[in-house]
């Protein structure tokens, strides 16, 4: 055997056998110096009259995992992945590949290049492009449609869905699954060619067999559910083409590919990307977590039942407390519930859920029960009183060093902190509902919140799978805080003359899930009526209030859950509701506001400048770290447009100058609430951009 390095790239021979080893660890990135050793390998491979066969496989733990992320918005430089793969199918000899882990993206595209493809059984494949607002660029859309057929590519190419070996292999992305160490595989896969009993053709020789229902189905259901999205579209395109000669559909792809790279969209979910991992830099990142494997929660309605539910999914041991029996039966109900939906979708065994159940949650309604808790989650009633009773009892109760944590949305964590004797172990844990299934945790930092305490905070998060963000007290810390104003927007512009279902359309137009009446109705009105009457005795006299929300729960049209909000609901959609309109109109006559009509684009226009007004106050006020972390907050919490990369991204895109024009045009109407922050004045005078403070 013979040995040549090229860097990340080994060539090993035997024989007549070469073997190919890529090592770029840890998830073996296509880097530039992956890309450029491939394809020297090829070369020297090519003029090796003794090499009769190549097998490619990755060393360590996976093949390849995608592109290097550290290459994102830099010049490509050659060789281009697309070179590399063209580069490996013209192979005069048979190449080989031998998969396992990931290969994903541009890992995938090398493993549809070679000739043949043997997987381990721990392998996963996917096409991830499109969730970064880009399409498979190195002949993914050609090559995957010639073994797999065009519906099954068309699934994969336009979703970012990854599978697993034995659907690869149904599908006809891979040829066989063998169990071994790659490199024995490679070796015995490789000798199996020479034998004639492995065989290998291009792909690029194949021909795609056309469905041109397939392409017109799926092409239709995107406009229909992803109207606002530009790369799922393109991939239809492009797996269209791979019906041409394959010089010919890869040219398609790429041009294709230029459009998605060109689309503003791309850089808004790159961003949204990079959010997700630049969360984790806080101060406090070199601190070492406190242990956590015993969490008491406090609390058996949905919030707390999601928490103890996240808990138990991540390996925890959960002692869940409620008042009584009954509020116990009740948490214990939703908690298998959630377990059971696990089960369904495949997160879940059987005997996974039996386990949890029966050894790894406990119930209680005494206190006392978590004297050995490392942390303790408080999920009550939003309310000041009842959560410093709670925190006093658990302080008298709670070992040293335990954490105390609250899971309020807006109450002041310094105040709750000073109900206890240990102000350095309480936390705000902040989760979404439902708290098992949404991804964002805000953890929120009180004034003496002690640093290893908010390192555990972060730990937590990592463990239960959520993206967890830094945020500092203050009357709904980033998330609520941001949302009352976009609430408060979304009232003025319904008081002044736009009905909810205009505004609620052109929120769902530009990229939301649902407006802001829908998402009331949804969570019910009263939660936010609750807030507001919290809220009033520190409201100032110089603010427009707008008692439209106030009425409707009044008249106990709270939303689905009493049948009627501002929409009815039944059978079919949603109806814009008779009895709402009364009240608006009635609200209306009492303020004399003669209403006026607004496009869309004001709407939009408006609700997303009082958006980011309260964003950069925010930043201004150091309740967040950065303006990316505000970025993460609404894209994992509230449901802000992925490709447009947040609420701070979006104020880059739109221009700072702008944004003090359209601030100054409102606060003609109304400047209490219409402010310019003095961040956005000093960013639009230096001509700046707020991506700049994202260190």
């Amino acid at each position: 055997m013979t040995n040549t390095h090229d860097q990340m790239v080994t060539v090993e021979t035997s024989g007549a056998i070469a073997l190919v080893a890529i090592n770029n660890p840890p998830v073996n990135a296509a880097s530039l110096a992956v890309r450029d050793g491939l394809v020297k390998a090829m070369d020297q491979l090519s003029a090796d009259d003794a090499i009769k066969v190549v097998a490619i496989y990755g060393a360590g733990k996976t093949f390849i995992a995608g592109a290097d992320i550290r290459e994102f918005g830099k010049p490509p430089q050659a060789p281009w992945l697309p070179d590399v793969c063209n580069r490996i199918e013209a192979m005069e000899k048979p190449v080989i590949s031998v998969l396992h882990g990931n290969a994903l993206g541009g890992g995938l595209e090398v493993a549809l290049s070679t000739h043949a493809r043997i997987a381990l059984p721990d392998l996963t494949i996917g096409f991830p492009e499109v969730t970064l607002g880009i399409l498979p660029g190195a002949g993914g859309t050609q090559r995957a449609p010639r073994l797999a057929g065009i519906p099954a590519s068309l699934e994969l190419i336009t979703t970012g869905n990854r599978v697993g070996a034995e659907e690869a292999l149904k599908i006809g992305l891979i040829d066989e699954i063998l169990s071994g160490e790659p490199r024995d595989l490679a070796l015995q896969s490789a000798q199996r060619v020479l034998d004639g009993d492995l065989e290998t053709r291009r792909t690029g020789d194949l021909a795609t067999v056309a469905d041109t229902a397939a392409i017109e189905t799926t092409a239709s259901t995107l406009k229909r559910k992803q109207p606002n999205l530009f790369s799922p579209h393109k991939c239809v395109e492009a797996v269209a083409a791979s019906t041409l000669p394959l010089e010919d559909g890869l040219k398609e792809e790429r041009r294709l590919f230029s459009e998605c790279m060109e689309s503003p969209q791309r850089a808004g979910l790159i961003h949204a990307f990079f959010a997700e991992r630049a969360v984790t830099k806080i101060p406090e990142a070199g601190e070492t977590p406190r242990p956590v494997k015993l969490v008491g929660v406090i609390g058996g309605g949905t919030m707390g039942s999601g928490i103890a539910t996240a808990c138990l999914l991540a390996g925890l041991d959960v002692i869940l407390a409620e008042r009584d029996e009954a509020g116990l039966e009740r948490g214990r109900t939703i908690i298998t519930g959630n377990l059971d939906g696990a089960v369904k979708r495949g997160k879940l065994s059987d005997a996974g859920r039996t386990e949890i159940l029966e050894t790894k949650l406990k119930t209680t309604t005494d206190y006392a029960s978590f004297a050995a808790a490392d942390l303790v989650i408080e999920a009550v009633f939003e309310d000041m009183g009842v959560k410093k009773d709670v925190f006093s009892q658990l302080d008298a109760i709670c070992r040293p060093g335990a954490i105390l944590a609250t899971n309020t949305s807006y109450l002041d964590i310094n105040e709750i902190a000073a109900a206890t004797s240990r102000p350095q172990d309480v936390i705000g844990l902040h989760f979404f509902s439902p708290a098992h299934v949404m991804k964002l945790l805000e953890v929120v930092v009180a004034d003496k919140t002690a640093p290893d305490a908010v390192a555990t905070g972060f730990a937590l998060g990592k463990q239960l799978k959520k993206i967890a963000v830094r945020a500092g007290v203050c009357d709904g810390f980033i998330g609520n805080r941001i949302l009352n104003t976009y609430k408060k927007a979304a009232d003025y512009l319904m008081m002044d003359g736009a009905s909810p279902e205009e505004v609620d359309q052109a929120m769902v137009n530009y990229g939301f899930a649902m407006g802001p009446f829908a998402v009331g109705d949804l969570s019910g009105q009263d939660i936010g009526w609750a807030a507001r009457k919290r809220q009033a005795p520190n409201r100032s006299p110089n603010e427009r209030y707008i008692a439209i929300p106030d009425r409707l729960c009044e008249a106990e049209l709270f939303g689905r859950k009493t049948g009627q909000g501002y929409y009815v609901y039944g059978e079919g959609a949603p109806t814009l509701n008779p009895a709402a309109v009364a009240i608006i109109e009635a609200e209306r006559a009492k303020a004399g506001v003669t209403p006026r009509s607004f496009s869309e684009e004001e709407i939009t226009a408006r609700i997303m400048t009082a958006i980011i007004k309260e964003a950069i106050s925010i930043l201004e006020d150091g309740i967040a770290l950065r303006p990316i972390d505000i970025d993460a907050v609404y894209l994992f919490g509230y449901g802000f447009p992925r490709f447009r990369g947040g609420p701070m991204h979006t104020a880059d895109a739109i221009g700072a100058s702008e944004l003090v024009r359209r601030i100054e045009t409102y606060a003609q109407e109304d400047a209490f609430f219409w402010k310019v922050p003095k961040l956005l004045r000093e960013t639009a005078e230096r001509g700046g951009k707020f991506a700049e403070l994202n260190g």
